[in-house]
């Protein structure tokens, strides 16, 4: 989980209620702290010291595990000086990286870890929300080995009836470990259409095989 700024997230970790319910929070340094963050964090100095005191500080439910959510709404800024301090960091450190970023921006992250991508945990939010191929996706996956596409609101995944398109079923079939879903609950009116989207998601998981 993450949450905007990381306050919530520590407080999530640390709740009664969320032990109570079984839940296992996963917490991921989020790099924002205000919504001006979003168009400056790949470059801005301060967000490296706040992800280096998170990282030092942990949560009630542990360790963080990973780095994100960011954008990049300009692919280049995969290479401003803070973004490749942070990919650097999260592979010597073994965290994971969640990023919403077009395939151009994936490739420049990865560019910028000490293994070229082949060791680096990269969560890629909605696997090209823009639309990336399909072709390029299984590229990707072949490329990086630790890569993961996570598939909520992914233009081109479902077709009539809510059933996965064709391209997609055969892309999941042969990477069945490299793919996850997210609810992407960005702003509170999304909790509202959570059982809506979770029923969309569990009728295309349905149609696979069971083992997948």
């Amino acid at each position: 989980g993450n949450s905007r700024p990381n306050d919530g997230t520590r407080t999530l970790a640390a709740l009664r209620e969320t032990r109570e319910a079984g839940v296992t929070v996963v917490p991921f340094v989020r790099l924002y702290r205000n919504r001006a963050d979003y168009n400056n964090w790949f470059r801005d100095e301060s967000i490296h010291e706040m992800v280096l005191a998170e990282l030092e500080r942990g949560t009630a439910s542990g360790p963080y595990r990973g780095i994100g959510e960011f954008h990049l709404y300009e692919s280049a800024n995969a290479n401003g000086p803070v973004a490749k301090k942070l990919m650097a960091l999260a592979e010597r450190r073994q965290l994971a990286v969640l990023a919403h970023v077009d395939d151009e921006a994936v490739d420049l992250l990865m560019a910028n870890t000490p293994s070229q991508g082949r060791d680096t945990r990269l969560i890629w939010a909605h696997t090209g929300i823009g639309g990336t191929p399909v072709a390029r996706v299984r590229q990707m996956l072949e490329r990086y080995p630790k890569l993961m596409g996570e598939l909520s609101y992914r233009p081109g995944l479902v077709c009539e009836g809510g059933t996965l398109c064709a391209p997609w079923r055969e892309l999941i079939l042969a990477f069945p470990d490299r793919f996850l879903i997210g609810s992407d609950t960005w702003v509170n009116q999304r909790w509202s259409a959570y059982d809506e989207l979770m029923r969309g998601y569990r009728g295309w998981l349905g149609e696979l095989p069971p083992a997948v």
